[in-house]
């Protein structure tokens, strides 16, 4: 009750923003701030598009034990460096206050057109940790040693199969053998992430960033099956990974989604689809499967064992797929039916219901423009920027630092073909292709100054998220 009332005197929002394996968590923070600020063009965006909003900066965090995002850091290496900042590898946060005039003449009387947006940064592979909290060790393993068979993992996993095969559960406990296996396991998990695969669903997820739990014993475990239903041998391999393994639960997964995850408003997912489009049909498919263990995390509001780990109700979660800009905007359209058609299918998975899902193509920069060129008598669409240092187009690699006219490709009208795993299109070589680029140069209005970073659909993500609050 008292919470409530803090609310209502000064209202928050606690916005999490979490994303797989490079899809862009802290550049959509960098730029959804950074437009606000700046007052950048958000047209979509109606509280900034009718000049409601008086002015927005950032505040102390309200959480002294947890890191804050380094913003202006991730500013610096955008504009002055065009580098691409680090990947999110532990929770972080960021305040940003927005003072605005409420759309209406009741509003305006009652509210102090003040809202303050905790913004909570995290790894997705750590969400995938939540669904381990019902999952015996048993169910973990055999899930595990399942996905292992997939066509598209069994040769990355050859090597720990092969030591999880020779280990027997029912010797003696041995640290060395635990070693083995765990470490292992963990090169099989980092390996199917890798670009050639960019599988999604790899739990535990501190096995791919440990951080300071590296080397600790809750991370030394391995996936092992008894070879019947009977209890473990006190004392056994299998009693001692068994063991760790609940204490991973414990000690790292509970607290984390408790002292964080639990609080949050609203939720955005970025999910970089290109880069699965690029690996192909299995990734693809691995992709929707992690969507669906995501949405499962937020099944709230049925009760049950999920709904008593969160003290709020997340009432809106948008499903993003970043780097539109890499595409012609005539393709953005398909890649959003792909996100949608991933989302709608993880949904029915999840047997999802609670919280308002909505799903999006954006990019939170723009590293590209569009332009056209003639080949022949035909008129090709193309986007123009600056490929990353060893990107490569037709046999050619980037040095970083030439512009070039890149023709992207469409995306197929029907999208099924690019979700068979089996059969032609699935084992065909994929003719998609998207390479990266560095972030833009920014251009400088008549005044001399600076122009707020350019973007696709930034302004329609803060709508979704932020909209209805200042109103």
């Amino acid at each position: 009750m008292a919470g409530r009332a803090a609310n209502i005197l000064s209202p928050s929002l606690r916005l999490g923003v979490t994303g797989l394996s490079r899809a862009g968590k802290t550049v959509f923070i960098s730029a959804f701030v950074h437009n606000l600020i700046h007052g950048g063009r958000l047209p979509m965006f109606e509280a900034s598009k009718s000049g409601r909003i008086a002015r927005a900066f950032l505040e102390e965090q309200p959480d002294d034990t947890v890191p804050r995002f380094q913003y202006e850091d991730h500013i610096a290496a955008l504009l002055e460096a065009r580098n691409w900042p680090e990947s999110t590898r532990a929770i972080s946060e960021l305040r940003l206050t927005i003072e605005f005039e409420s759309a209406s003449a009741w509003g305006r009387l009652l509210s102090r057109g003040r809202l303050s947006v905790d913004i909570v940064d995290y790894p997705g592979e750590w969400l995938l940790d939540l669904p381990l909290l019902t999952k015996s060790f048993s169910q973990f393993s055999r899930e595990a040693l399942e996905l292992s068979n997939l066509p598209v993992r069994t040769d990355l996993a050859g090597p720990w199969r092969a030591l999880e095969a020779e280990a027997d559960p029912d010797a003696d406990a041995d640290e060395m053998t635990a070693r083995r296996l765990a470490e292992s396991f963990a090169d099989y998990l980092k390996a199917c992430k890798l670009d050639e695969r960019a599988l999604s669903t790899l739990p535990p997820g501190r096995f791919l960033m440990p951080g300071d739990l590296e080397g600790s014993p809750a991370l030394t475990v391995s996936p092992l099956l008894l070879k019947d239903d009977r209890s473990p041998r006190p004392g056994s391999l299998h009693a001692m990974m068994e063991r760790r393994y609940e204490a991973y639960k414990t000690h790292v997964v509970k607290p984390f989604f408790r002292e964080h995850i639990a609080r949050l408003d609203r939720q955005i997912v970025l999910i970089d689809a290109l880069q699965a489009l690029n690996a192909g049909p299995w990734a693809l498919a691995d992709l929707e499967r992690a969507l669906s263990e995501i949405l499962a995390c937020f099944r709230i509001g049925r009760g049950g064992f999920f709904s008593d780990l969160f003290s709020h109700r997340i009432d809106r979660i948008l499903v993003a797929a970043t780097k539109a800009d890499h595409l012609h905007h005539e393709s953005h359209d398909r890649l959003q039916g792909i996100v949608k058609r991933l989302a709608d299918r993880a949904v029915k998975r999840a047997d999802f219901s609670g919280a308002e899902v909505d799903v999006l193509a954006l990019a939170a920069i723009r590293a590209t423009r569009e332009g056209t060129v003639k080949q022949g008598r035909e008129e090709l669409p193309v986007i123009i920027g600056t490929p990353l240092e060893g990107e490569t187009i037709g046999g050619e690699t980037f040095d970083g630092k030439s512009e070039t006219a890149v023709f992207p490709g469409d995306l197929p009208v029907g999208i099924d073909s690019m979700f068979q795993t089996t059969g032609d299109a699935a084992s065909a070589e994929n003719s998609i292709r998207f390479v990266r680029f560095r972030p833009p140069r920014l251009e400088r209005g008549a005044d001399g100054l600076t122009l707020s970073l350019p973007h696709i659909r930034l302004d329609r993500a803060m709508q979704f998220l932020l909209g209805d609050r200042l109103a």
